[in-house]
């Protein structure tokens, strides 16, 4: 890994051995996970300088691959440790919050970024992290839905202006499943191929054969300790796509389609250690210009909307709508009128 990737592998691994320690031991090793995913990040967010400058390096997929590998054999680790016995309450719900925040703000974010990339197996990659996080079709559907009609009524993955988070993660997830297969079924029409070749019939086998391989090993409470922790990470995901979208559309010409997606329609966050944490998923604007671009060549556009705290942060306030309103909607509004 180069030095200048060596944050990234920090920020990500770091929390995973925690977790892993944590599940077979039990104790410190839980919370100081929960420490290193909320309080230092905090802490460094506010202490170090954020980082503006970008690089591309060919170690970025390495590093990807070996999160990938650490979602896969963390995620029945935490499971099979959550029904254990031998593990308190607090120490349970400890792990499962830390897990939780893991699997939905780095692992999501590697899935992400793998799911963009060219090479099929990288991609493959991506999508079965998704699966076993009950998820798949967001890998259609942020690529063929969410990337299309970013910043328009069109996307159900982009948040409105006074729409609460609650309200929008239903909205979300039941209309990205949706249309996500609508497109690839309209994809398969189009490449004259077999509906029976549409993904969707691996998103929902893998998750049928993930629910059935949990039970099969721990019995009903290892099925629900797997949907609830599915479910957490998949909030995760929700909230981040809430934040980095709430309220930036793009305005319609009088031909009825939306001007081209800019830089002014996605919230960024420049805060350097929750930016290495989430694989620089902070540095949005730049991602919808340049999908393909890998995570450590993301910049920071001067004419981009920036969020007043760091991602995780403005995920948390936005738990509380009143008070997240009260701080968004005034930003909006000066960035609708600019």
């Amino acid at each position: 890994m180069t030095s200048r990737l060596w944050h990234f592998g920090f920020a990500t691994l770091a929390p995973a051995a925690l977790i892993a320690l944590g599940s077979v031991w039990g104790g410190i090793w839980i919370f100081a996970a929960v420490i290193h995913l909320t309080a230092m990040t905090t802490v460094l967010d506010r202490l170090i300088k954020p980082d503006e400058t970008a690089e591309a390096s060919q170690s970025d997929t390495a590093l990807s691959v070996v999160i990938a590998a650490a979602h896969f054999a963390l995620l029945p680790l935490v499971i099979g440790a959550l029904v254990n016995p031998q593990l308190g309450a607090l120490e349970k719900i400890a792990l499962f919050f830390a897990a939780g925040l893991w699997f939905g703000q780095v692992s999501n974010a590697n899935a992400h970024e793998l799911i963009h990339r060219q090479s099929r197996a990288l991609h493959r990659l991506g999508m079965w992290s998704y699966i076993t996080l009950l998820f798949g079709h967001h890998t259609s559907a942020h690529v063929l839905v969410h990337h299309q009609h970013v910043a328009t009524r069109a996307d159900p993955n982009t948040s409105r202006k006074g729409e609460s988070l609650y309200r929008y993660m239903v909205r979300a997830w039941v209309g990205s499943f949706q249309q996500g297969y609508v497109a690839e079924r309209d994809r398969l029409v189009r490449i004259e191929r077999s509906a029976w070749r549409n993904p969707y019939v691996v998103y929902v086998g893998g998750a049928v054969l993930c629910l059935s391989v949990a039970t099969l090993l721990g019995g009903w409470q290892a099925l629900l300790a797997y949907v609830g922790l599915c479910g957490y990470a998949q909030s995760q995901l929700l909230m981040s796509d809430y934040v980095q979208h709430y309220g930036l559309l793009r305005a319609t010409h009088a031909n009825g389609k939306p001007e081209p997606v800019a830089a002014k329609h996605s919230w960024n966050s420049p805060h350097w250690f929750s930016s290495a944490l989430m694989l620089n998923a902070t540095r949005h604007s730049d991602h919808h210009a340049h999908p393909g671009r890998h995570y450590p060549a993301l910049t920071l556009p001067k004419d981009a909307p920036m969020l007043p705290r760091p991602l995780p942060l403005m995920a948390s306030i936005a738990l509380i709508p009143p008070l997240w309103r009260r701080i968004m909607d005034p930003k909006v509004d000066r960035w609708r009128n600019a």
